[in-house]
Parts: structure tokens; C-alpha cells; sequence
């Protein structure tokens, strides 16, 4: 008898316990990808206003704004430039800038309109303040200049837009974080009711394992590697397509920071948010598929 010349075939590389159902991932990849492009948008979003917020806080705890009463028999821009003179002579005031009645008028156009303002008609001006950063001025102080030198004035610390400013900011934040709460809510019910179904339909492997002696941590590690690259792969999709809503929004849209609309400008936090919505993506959906796979295996063991 003669041997066979061929050299003996290579061993095989072994298939998964769990092989991939197209069938069944292909739309539990969709909204799980769905899933992520919503959390990174309003992730997105929430570091918009965020930014915004913090903007408007520095800009407003750092000045304040005297306006100048227009009196008759007084020069008001007179009064504006000694108000402003005042200013520059307290401690903790860095710059003091008397406006002028041109710069008013801009300021009433879009109430007024922009065919100008008749000459005779008495417009307060206007006197921009920059304290220091250290020991600035306060509002009493520059209330008492301005009263013992006889000048119409009201000063204006910003304080009561601070306040607004800071609840604004405040609600944005919680309800950025109640909005991704809920996101990761959603996709991990989803994800554990897809693990469910998909224990229920290799039921009969899960029994051979368990016959041979696998314990229910095994078992359901192997869902949980699963449905951890599922995640995965959801979440960089997800992610890709949060990228290139938000290049859309930023160069090709209108102005940026317009009003109270947040900035889309890509920074390191930006980077940061689409390079970690994969990863937390996969660790959700690794989670919730183990829990709910060893809560299965539990009550029917």
C-alpha cells in the first residue's frame, strides 16, 4: 500500500460557538448606530452651549456699563467723557471708553430704524467699563464717583444677566445629561432584548454547552464579546456620521454664534467625544447583553 505524497491537511481554524446572524444584526446595527449619532450630537451640542455660556459669563463678570441720562441744559457727551474719566481714576477699572451718539443710534436701529434719529431727540449714551481681574471696582463705588460729580448716570454691574446667564447654562447642562442618559437607557433595553432573542434562538447550543459543563458566566461571556464588537462597529458608524453632520453645520451652513446659537468649532473635546462614543458604545452594549443573557440562564437553571 502506498502512502499518500500530500502533506496532511492543516487543521482548521475552529468557528465561533455564537456565529454572526446578518439576518438579525443588520438592524440592530442600525439603531445602535442611530443610537450613537444622536448621543454624539447632543453631546456635541451640549459642548456648543457649554462653551457659550462660559463665553458670556467672562464677558459680563469682567465689565460693567454706565449710562449716561441725557439732562437738559447738560452736555451729555460731556457728562460720558468725564463719567469715563472717573472710571479710569478708580483702582480695579482697567479701561473706561465713553461711547458716542453715532454709536448709540446703531444700538436703537433695529427698534427705530436706520433713517436716523432726528438731532433734537435726547439719547442716553453709553460708557464701557473693563475692571481689573484682581480687586476690581464695584458698582457702589463708581455710583458714588459719578454722584458726587453731579453726572445723570446708572450703572449697570450686570449682575441680573450673570443670574440668567448662569441658570441658562445650568438647565443646558442638565438637560444635555438627562438627554444622553435616556440614549444610553434606550440602547441598552434595546441590546438586552436583542440578547434575549438571540439566547432563545441558539437555544440548543446554549443546552450542549450547558451539558458539557459550561457554567452560565462562560455562557454569557460569549454574548457579551458579541455584542461588545457589535457595539462597537455601531458606534464608530454612529460616530463617522455625527463627524460629518457637524463639518456640514460648521462650513457650510450660515454664521456661527449667532445670537444664542452654539458654536460648532472641532477642538480636543470634540475629538475626544467621537473617539469615546465607540468604546462606551461597546462596553453598554457588552453589559447589557451579560446581564440580561445571566439573568436568562439564571431562572431557567
Amino acid at each position: 500500500m502506498t502512502e499518500d505524497p500530500r502533506p496532511p491537511a492543516a487543521p482548521g481554524k475552529p468557528a465561533p460557538l455564537l456565529p454572526a446572524d446578518s439576518g438579525r444584526d443588520r438592524p440592530l446595527f442600525a439603531v445602535a448606530a442611530i443610537l450613537v449619532f444622536l448621543a454624539c450630537l447632543a453631546a456635541l451640542g451640549a459642548r456648543g452651549a457649554w462653551t457659550v455660556a462660559d463665553g458670556w459669563m467672562a464677558d459680563l463678570s469682567g465689565r460693567m456699563t454706565v449710562q449716561i441720562l441725557p439732562v437738559d441744559g447738560r452736555d451729555t457727551g460731556a457728562d460720558a467723557a468725564e463719567a469715563a474719566g472717573l472710571a479710569q481714576a478708580l483702582p480695579g477699572v482697567r479701561r473706561a471708553e465713553a461711547g458716542t451718539r453715532a454709536e448709540a443710534e446703531a444700538l436703537l436701529e433695529p427698534w427705530l430704524g436706520g433713517d436716523g434719529l432726528p438731532a433734537d431727540l435726547p439719547v442716553p449714551l453709553l460708557v464701557d467699563i473693563e475692571l481689573a481681574a484682581m480687586a476690581p471696582a464695584t458698582a457702589a463705588d463708581l455710583t458714588a464717583a459719578l454722584e458726587a460729580a453731579g453726572i445723570p448716570a446708572r450703572v449697570d454691574d450686570h449682575a441680573r444677566w450673570s443670574e440668567a446667564v448662569v441658570r441658562t447654562a445650568r438647565l443646558a447642562r442638565l438637560m444635555a445629561l438627562g438627554l444622553l442618559a435616556l440614549i444610553a437607557g434606550a440602547a441598552a433595553a434595546v441590546i438586552a432584548f436583542a440578547a434575549r432573542a438571540s439566547l432563545a434562538a441558539r437555544q440548543s447550543v446554549v443546552d450542549a454547552l450547558h451539558l458539557v459543563g459550561a457554567q452560565d458566566g462562560y455562557i454569557a461571556r460569549l454574548f457579551e464579546r458579541r455584542f461588545f464588537v457589535l457595539g462597537i462597529r455601531a458606534g464608530i458608524a454612529g460616530a463617522f456620521f455625527a463627524f460629518a453632520i457637524a463639518l456640514l453645520v460648521t462650513y457650510g451652513g450660515p454664521g456661527q454664534s449667532e445670537g444664542f446659537i452654539p458654536v460648532w468649532s472641532f477642538s480636543l473635546w470634540d475629538g475626544a467625544v467621537l473617539f469615546l462614543a465607540p468604546v462606551l458604545a461597546g462596553l453598554i452594549a457588552a453589559l447589557s447583553a451579560r446581564l440580561a443573557v445571566a439573568s436568562d440562564l439564571r431562572a431557567r437553571w
